[in-house]
């Protein structure tokens, strides 16, 4: 039973962000303590696991309904708990500093669960499935990312086309403008392109962006109706913590790691090797397993549960919540990560 349970990890940083919106001082900044400083330190002290599922194990898990029951929980308390956090700013005589906190809990909750379990539900083929991922990310008003992440993200990964891959000694602060510019404007003309191959105007309905674009306005116009222009301000704030974490997890992927030109002048096929891995297990389990992410560019149809972990990719030096905190230090991340290049390249 505890394959299953541990995945409800995350309803712990639920119940942090729900005492945030309930309380003042301190309190209002456990998600930030617990997720920046708790599991990372922690992820310290608790050895890596390379163990994969047995063949007979994973024939079991990949169609076990429950381990999607898991994502769907989250996406059903996604919505609910930040119609709460909005409401919580209602008639309250809250500090600045007290506000900071409760958009730094609720930012967590769009970029750790919002995009996270969104990412995992995108890549499903059907369409309840996908409709949830879109629910999911509207959280974050980042939409287009169901589009460039699928379309664009897999296919370009490693590459200089990618905007998503971090590049070596890139800092992480040029990479966010890089990044949310270029992938944007990807996802444009992903959706374009579609639109022209069934000879359909741009403009057209039918036009995933247009879609997005329509839901997010319409959503963000919701807020402002109901709770006014300053929650709005709080809600946008939050929506954008959650893309610059969801942005910070892309940086630390990908970060230095090119793929070949073969022979024919093309790309060389995307393999485990084109992205960082770490097998640490509170961030696997927390984040339903994406720091298993080589094999998840190698078959990103496989589902989260049953990834596996390969021998000789390049790993990172410990869970996602430390790399994150590296990446932010950029003197520091490059040179840990740049002698990690240098030998991972030297076998």
């Amino acid at each position: 039973m505890f394959k299953y349970i541990k995945y409800l990890n995350p309803l712990i940083i639920y119940l942090l962000a729900f005492i945030s919106f309930t309380n003042t001082g301190i309190l209002c900044w456990l998600v930030l303590i617990y997720s920046w400083a708790f599991i990372p330190l922690l992820e310290l002290f608790i050895k890596p696991s390379s163990r994969n599922m047995s063949a007979a194990e994973e024939e079991l898990s990949k169609n076990d309904k429950k381990y999607d029951y898991m994502l769907y929980l989250i996406v059903f308390i996604q919505i609910p708990t930040l119609l709460f956090f909005l409401y919580s700013f209602v008639g309250s005589q809250l500090n600045t500093i007290d506000i900071v906190g409760r958009i730094t809990a609720m930012g967590m909750l769009c970029g750790t669960f919002g995009i996270n379990v969104a990412h995992e539900l995108g890549h499903r083929k059907n369409k309840f499935e996908q409709t949830l991922a879109k629910i999911s990310l509207l959280s974050s008003l980042y939409m287009h990312f169901f589009i460039e992440h699928n379309r664009g993200h897999h296919k370009n990964v490693a590459t200089p086309d990618d905007p998503s891959s971090a590049r070596y000694n890139e800092w992480l602060y040029s990479f966010y403008f890089r990044t949310i510019i270029f992938s944007y404007l990807s996802a444009w003309h992903i959706a374009n392109n579609e639109m022209k191959k069934k000879r359909l105007s741009i403009f057209n309905l039918r036009n995933e962006m247009l879609q997005a674009h329509i839901f997010q306005a319409a959503f963000v116009g919701f807020v402002y109706l109901i709770f006014g222009g300053w929650i709005t301000v709080y809600f946008l704030g939050a929506a954008f913590m959650g893309i610059l974490l969801l942005e910070t997890v892309n940086y630390i992927e990908h970060y230095g790691l090119q793929r070949k030109i073969t022979s024919e002048n093309s790309f060389e096929r995307t393999m485990p090797q084109h992205s960082w891995n770490s097998n640490h297990a509170i961030g696997r389990i927390l984040l339903f397993e994406l720091s298993r992410h080589s094999d998840h560019h190698y078959l990103a149809s496989r589902k989260y549960q049953i990834l596996q972990n390969h021998n000789n990719t390049p790993q990172l030096p410990t869970g996602y919540p430390g790399s994150m905190l590296l990446a932010l230090l950029p003197p520091l991340w490059f040179s840990i990560m740049n002698k990690k290049i240098a030998s991972y390249h030297s076998k």
